[in-house]
């Protein structure tokens, strides 16, 4: 069970770099994809990685 609640915050930590790095890519100039694409994955991979993150705590406290 440990594993898979590691698992669940190495997830999350993954996606939610995904998503600062989505965000960096937005202030570039001359990028593509477009800007709007970009901010869009962004939001996508902040909700997921959250709701893993939760999950992941959530699993931790009934351990």
């Amino acid at each position: 069970m440990d594993g898979i609640i590691f698992g669940f915050f190495v997830l999350s930590a993954v996606l939610l770099i995904g998503t600062v790095l989505n965000l960096i890519a937005t202030k570039k100039p001359g990028i593509y994809p477009p800007k709007y694409i970009l901010k869009k994955r962004a939001g996508i991979l902040a909700a997921g990685g959250i709701a893993v993150l939760f999950l992941g705590i959530l699993l931790l406290s009934f351990r």
